[in-house]
């Protein structure tokens, strides 16, 4: 007697039937874990058996059997490679980005805010993150259709800058200002925060400067807006060196007046109440009773941080009339822009549920051969001359003609990788020689890969106007190869959701470690070899596995991606999961993609 199916296992054979398309296979002889009941989960090979042959072969799949809770089917080789090729000739550099995944994902106008450091000061190194980070979603929305607005908020305002104005009355050089004007300002304000420590005249003035800004004094505004003007020349400097470049210059003093308009809403709202210090607060508790709240004025009436931050949000929906706002900051920051994002709906703004703030952690140990780094220029000059001391030392290294522009260019790259490889959130320390490296998972090893391929390109041509014998393309490297390319588009749709650099970087080192294979048994030895070191680990959907080594989690080992019976329902997206193995198993320069390991995860069968 045939074995009984249960309503799941029926519903799941329909779709499963309907799902074999050329994008959702793997190698040539890939598997599906099918999404049994938990009760009909276990050890019962009839089950998936009956699965099997309630499936049908096509041009697509040519063979179709069934495991141990597994269904395994084996794709057509050559239809595999006339479709990618095809697909990747006739899209060149948009190859996968017109895929139907990206259908679901909301096309507008997106405002991302980036970088935002402090006119008046060299650009500090802990400002590196929130540019790079910023720079990758913008790119990311602008490639998947939107109407991106590239902003910089510019730390502006402030009593600060009434004791630096102050201070420059006092100790300031117009011709040292001309000269190198950041650092001159710099040392101008480290001088009179020490002055202003033991004197209570300086401190005097430097309030006295700040009320002649707040009142718009021309004398006041001219020097301030010097120093703005400075200030944001110089950052262009550094931004240009990093690939960035923003659409708009904001900054705190655009919204002094809408700040006080937004003090007012509140008030009129019966939002903004007065404490006993006198302070403007509006209480953000669920109870009504004041545990939690959020303070937006001090004592004196002036504004606050947050209180310029909802004006500039408000005055940003009425200029762009965005669909989405990204703020990109260190974690540190959450606490603030979950009262910015409550505050805004409780004055009615339902827009605000569109707001997002993706927190990034902080780097650990950056320093150069002078010490504790301070400022990104530092960085970026370091990372070129070590790179610059590696390519001369390295046997490989070819002659050309700008080797120091080649320097600066691999040593970014290698700092941006570094920084993506793992899950934004986290902290890492920074480590040169590592970071440096060029084999192992490193921006010098892609560099090096993309380069060679370059050199390929100009020697052989890009093939698109060849007819290409998709015979000549059946060994595993080269299925393995255009398997990968297949997974493009889903992990760009991945960074879509969740705003991760991580997957983009994870894919490029898979295929680069892909194209080092020469053939299966290579793959499989490594994975042997490796596989002594530690019990093989299993992740859920999106999460990471972390080791001491590596506290972002796995850069890579990936093994085939075992999707699920119901991925393509509703275009729900698959449970991936994963092969990790530890890097410090790993000699440098090797990464060990697993091509056929099921991971039979129950717990997750019925959810």
């Amino acid at each position: 007697m045939a074995p009984s199916v249960d309503p799941v296992c029926q519903s799941n054979t329909m779709l499963l039937s309907s799902s074999l398309m050329i994008s959702s296979c793997g190698d040539s002889e890939s598997s599906l874990l099918a999404r049994l009941s938990r009760s009909s989960w276990t050890c019962n090979p009839q089950i998936s058996a009956s699965l099997a042959s309630q499936l049908q072969q096509d041009d697509v799949v040519e063979e179709i059997h069934a495991g141990w809770g597994v269904i395994h089917f084996r794709v057509n080789r050559t239809l595999l490679v006339q479709k990618v090729l095809e697909q990747s000739c006739k899209e060149r550099h948009t190859f996968g980005m017109k895929s139907e995944l990206f259908k679901g994902l909301k096309k507008g106008t997106t405002v991302v805010e980036f970088s935002s450091p402090n006119i008046a000061k060299k650009f500090h190194a802990g400002h590196l993150r929130s540019t790079i980070i910023g720079n990758f979603i913008a790119n990311l929305k602008e490639s998947l259709g939107n109407n991106v607005i590239r902003m910089n908020y510019l730390g502006d305002w402030g009593m600060q800058f009434g004791l630096l104005g102050a201070g420059f009355q006092r100790f300031g050089c117009p011709e040292k200002l001309k000269i190198n004007p950041l650092q001159h300002l710099f040392d101008v304000y480290v001088q009179v925060n020490r002055e202003a420590g033991t004197d209570e005249a300086v401190r005097q003035e430097g309030r006295e400067f700040f009320r002649q800004l707040e009142q718009h004094e021309q004398q006041a505004i001219a020097l301030w807006s010097q120093f703005r003007e400075i200030t944001v020349s110089e950052y262009q400097k550094v931004y240009k060196r990093l690939g960035v470049h923003f659409d708009v210059y904001s900054g705190e003093s655009f919204h002094q007046k809408q700040a006080q308009e937004v003090v007012l809403r509140l008030q009129t709202k019966g939002l903004l109440k007065t404490t006993e210090k006198g302070t403007g607060v509006v209480d953000l508790s669920p109870s009504g009773d004041m545990s939690s709240y959020s303070t937006l004025l001090r004592s004196d009436e002036t504004s606050l941080y947050i209180t310029r931050d909802l004006a500039a949000a408000i005055n940003r929906k009425e200029m762009y009339n965005f669909d989405e706002m990204i703020y990109v900051t260190d974690k540190s920051q959450e606490t603030h822009f979950q009262q910015l994002f409550q505050i805004l709906l409780a004055m009615g703004h339902l827009w605000a549920e569109r707001c997002q703030h993706v927190p990034f952690g902080l780097v650990q140990g950056m320093n150069t051969r002078l010490g504790e780094v301070v400022f990104l220029d530092d960085v970026l000059d370091e990372a070129r001359a070590r790179m610059l001391r590696n390519m001369s030392q390295a046997k490989t290294t070819k002659e050309m003609d700008d080797p120091e522009t080649t320097a600066e260019k691999v040593g970014i790259s290698a700092l941006i990788i570094q920084d993506f490889k793992g899950p934004l959130v986290s902290d890492y320390k920074f480590d040169w020689d590592r970071i440096l490296q060029a084999q192992g998972d490193t921006g010098v090893f892609l560099q090096y890969t993309h380069a060679r391929l370059c050199s390929l390109i100009r020697k052989h041509g890009d093939g698109v106007e060849r007819n290409v014998d998709p015979s000549l393309l059946q060994d595993h490297r080269s299925i393995s190869i255009l398997r990968h390319l297949l997974r493009y588009d889903e992990v760009i749709y991945q960074s879509a959701c969740d705003l991760q650099p991580k997957h983009l970087v994870n894919f490029l080192m898979t295929l680069r470690y892909i194209w080092m294979f020469r053939t299966h048994r290579d793959v499989s030895e490594l994975f042997k070899t490796f596989s002594k070191y530690t019990p093989v680990k299993k992740t859920r959907r999106q999460q990471d596995i972390k080791t001491e080594s590596n506290p972002h989690g796995p850069i890579t080992g990936l093994s085939d991606v075992h999707s699920d019976v119901n991925c393509r329902l509703g275009h729900q997206r698959p449970h991936w999961r994963y092969i990790s193995l530890p890097l410090e198993s790993v000699p440098a320069g090797l990464l060990t993609p697993v091509t056929h390991c099921s991971i039979n995860d129950p717990s997750t069968s019925d959810k």
